[in-house]
């Protein structure tokens, strides 16, 4: 389950009650939050992975990611588009074409982590997909990330959902 931001109140010198965010973010949720960015410029603007990289280790909060975990959503997506575009096209109500970038990265991302990183729960990985579709997507972009994602999982992590979904952890 992703770590929810939480907010504090301090008073201001006002003494009126002043409410921040924490940025209390595990490492590999701003991985997945740059890799997202960096998959968004490539979908985009077609540039090539070094240069989107160089870029995006630049950005400001880039040294509290994961960056080993950056790297591997990054190239690994970008290598395996073809692969990931084959898990999710079957899945779609539309042409992949009619998808926003953002929502096809995102899916990108979750498809790549429940191929390649069976350490990480795939009810972990959709719920990590969907706040980034909430964070950076349209307004429903969620849900359609979601529907996907829960399409995908059972063909590439069958017996963990299958657990799941027998232990009532998961929805059948």
């Amino acid at each position: 389950m992703a770590a929810r931001a939480s907010w504090t109140t301090e008073m201001s010198a006002e003494k009126a009650p002043v409410t921040r965010k924490s940025s209390a973010k595990p490492a590999r949720s701003r991985a997945r939050e740059f890799a997202l960015q960096a998959l968004y410029q490539h979908l985009v603007g077609g540039q090539d992975p070094e240069s989107i990289d160089q870029f995006t280790r630049g950005l400001s909060g880039f040294h509290k990611a994961d960056s080993v975990h950056y790297d591997a959503l990054l190239h690994g997506c970008i290598k395996e588009a073809a692969e990931l575009d084959a898990l999710i096209v079957p899945l779609l109500d539309r042409k992949l074409q009619e998808i926003s970038p953002i929502e096809r990265a995102v899916m990108w991302i979750g498809a790549y982590e429940l191929r390649h990183v069976a350490e990480v729960p795939w009810r972990v990985v959709l719920n990590e997909c969907i706040e980034l579709a909430k964070d950076f997507g349209g307004t429903d972009g969620h849900k359609y990330v979601n529907a996907v994602l829960n399409g995908i999982a059972p063909q590439l992590r069958a017996a963990e959902v299958e657990a799941d979904r027998a232990s009532g952890k998961a929805r059948a």
